[in-house]
């Protein structure tokens, strides 16, 4: 068979929608495995410019390793010692704040028909306003059970940073054309590094407010809605509204309407102060994606890797966006991913260029 003709064979979209199936049933099937493994991606990425830091400064790459290991070691711990009594009561008091909310749903449904809106029960067969905060609880527990793989991630995490000074001696061998491509993969490494090390500071800085504002109302258990807020602030838009929905049923429970409006507001002003001044103005360029590309990463890594794909189904996506504008020949897909805000500068750029 001569080149042109090889040229011409082409693989039957069946055949790749039937790989891609078989990828997919796979990577739910290894979740246990790939969870980890992904989180200790994300954390190696995070640490690597730490380490090339020391490296500059003379300290050698093993004793690096080492201090950062040490460093991540007592983050760990510190975090489990902070969230584990209040998630373990947490969770022994679920069933009791799921009946009470029942309760407050069905006042509410009789003082609305005082006010002449009749709602009947048909209306509502198999409403649990409590799932929210089942829902909260899950995470949490996800969480958790990422920490009894500790081990794991630890191990991966110091491989990959003992590894990370060689991989771009390795990618010149592998690459055909080691000039062009390192310089794309260069750029999207820092852009990604850059990327996560400023989600992950302004995350915790978004936990720290929400938990201090908590403290101060009363709202039990605010480690835990701080934590939730750290984690859930990786997710735009969708992320602050799922972390305020427990913590403000909490507080209508525990403290009534007045500290549950109180609980929204601080959620909201976190939300507009850190998530759209603040941070816009340290990342620079902005990272936008479309709500729709939010959320079914968000629903589709949710259903393959469970709660902690959701948490990380948007620094993936975000972690792709990079790859696809680090490339000239990548670059217009990437506006596929974007806001509509994206696409109309983009849309204007190509219009001054013509």
């Amino acid at each position: 068979m001569d080149t042109d003709a090889k040229a011409t064979v082409k693989v039957p979209v069946a055949v790749i929608l039937a790989s891609l199936v078989i990828v997919i049933a796979g990577m739910k099937a290894a979740s246990s495995l790939l969870v980890p493994l992904f989180v200790a991606l994300f954390i190696a990425v995070v640490c690597i410019s730490p380490l090339f830091w020391m490296q500059r400064k003379g300290v050698p790459r093993v004793i690096a390793v080492i201090i950062i290991l040490l460093v991540i070691l007592f983050l760990g711990l510190a975090f489990g010692a902070l969230i584990g009594p209040s998630l373990n009561q947490f969770l022994s008091s679920l069933p009791g704040y799921q009946e009470q909310l029942s309760d407050h749903l069905t006042n509410l449904i009789s003082w609305l028909r005082t006010k002449g809106i009749h709602i009947s029960a048909k209306d509502l067969p198999r409403v649990q306003p409590g799932w929210v905060m089942s829902f909260a609880g899950g995470i949490f527990s996800a969480l958790s059970s990422v920490l009894t793989n500790g081990f794991l991630i630890l191990l991966t995490v110091v491989f990959i940073l003992l590894e990370a000074e060689y991989f771009p001696q390795k990618l010149r061998v592998l690459l055909k054309n080691p000039d062009r491509s390192m310089h794309a993969i260069e750029k999207f490494a820092l852009s990604a590094r850059r990327y996560l090390i400023i989600k992950t500071i302004v995350s915790a800085a978004t936990g720290l407010v929400i938990w201090l504002w908590l403290l101060i109302l009363g709202v039990d258990y605010p480690v835990l809605w701080g934590t939730l807020a750290f984690v859930l602030n990786f997710v735009p838009n969708i992320g602050a509204v799922i972390s305020a929905l427990p913590a403000a049923l909490l507080a209508l429970v525990q403290l009534g309407v007045g500290h549950a409006l109180l609980t929204i507001l601080a959620f909201i002003t976190v939300h507009i102060v850190i998530g759209n001044i603040i941070e816009p103005k340290i990342t620079g360029k902005g990272l936008n994606l479309s709500t729709l590309v939010v959320f079914i990463s968000l629903v589709f890594w949710g259903w393959v890797l469970g709660p902690i794909g959701m948490i990380l189904s948007v620094p993936l996506t975000n972690l792709l966006k990079i790859a696809l504008e680090s490339s000239e020949e990548t670059t217009r897909y990437s506006v596929l991913l974007g806001s509509h805000e994206e696409v109309k500068t983009s849309v204007v750029q190509s219009s001054r260029a013509d």
